[in-house]
């Protein structure tokens, strides 16, 4: 197995007015492919800013995001939206569902827009859906859902496509300890069992222990664990 992801001294400064605020500075690693790793650190860390430009949302400023063999800074809008459709899943901890949908049209919308024959891939979603607990509650719009219910469409809807990659931005930032479980338990079943490489940004301790490898961020660099004051260990 080789990197799946790389990052190469990977910059990203905003500008407020005038001054400059440096969301990443110099940021290097690597993820193998099948790796679950999660990237922990306090608000303002960078660890946001990393997620979307490792999905490719937004550009660095300079340096290497290289994913599957692409590098993200040489690919056009077009190419970088292709990848996305093709390679990766994502899991927001806004759930983005879509108001007027029901759950099943929620998570099938992921197959109609990677131009995706839904039809093929009925038995893989029926296992994500029971694997989700989602069996009664796919014909219910997201206002007649819990918040924990439409995070796991959500999640089904990053994973039906069978994406390579799953980025996970705090997915259970806005969760309760049980539905927190069943997230994470299904991150975990997609890269143990579906051989999928998550990459999950979190500030939750507890969640990070369901990874194999935990990447800390500080002030937009990458630190030692004994380092980081926000971290209390697993």
């Amino acid at each position: 197995m080789g990197a799946l992801i790389e990052a190469v001294e990977v910059r990203k400064t905003y500008h407020v007015g005038k001054i400059e605020v440096p969301a990443l500075r110099g940021v290097s690693f690597r993820i193998e492919q099948g790796e679950f790793v999660c990237v922990v650190g306090a608000s303002g860390s960078g660890k946001s800013t990393l997620f979307y430009i490792l999905g490719g949302l937004t550009r660095a400023d300079s340096g290497q995001v290289i994913v599957d063999g692409a590098d993200f800074a040489r690919l056009s809008d077009a190419e970088r939206t292709e990848m996305r459709k093709r390679k990766i899943g994502f899991v927001f901890q806004r759930f983005n569902l879509l108001p007027t949908l029901d759950a099943r049209s929620n998570i099938k919308i992921a197959l109609d827009i990677a131009g995706t024959n839904g039809t093929s891939n009925a038995a893989y979603f029926d296992k994500i859906i029971a694997l989700l607990g989602l069996e009664k509650r796919l014909l219910h719009r997201p206002a007649e859902l819990s918040g924990g219910e439409q995070q796991r469409v959500a999640l089904a809807r990053a994973l039906i496509n069978q994406p390579a990659i799953v980025l996970a931005d705090e997915p259970t930032g806005n969760l309760d300890s049980e539905n927190s479980e069943i997230v994470l338990g299904m991150l975990r079943h997609s890269n143990q069992e579906l051989g999928q490489t998550v990459l999950m940004i979190t500030h939750n301790p507890q969640a990070a222990s369901y990874g194999d490898r935990v990447i800390h961020l500080r002030d937009g660099e990458i630190v030692p664990p004994e380092s980081d004051p926000q971290w209390t260990g697993h």
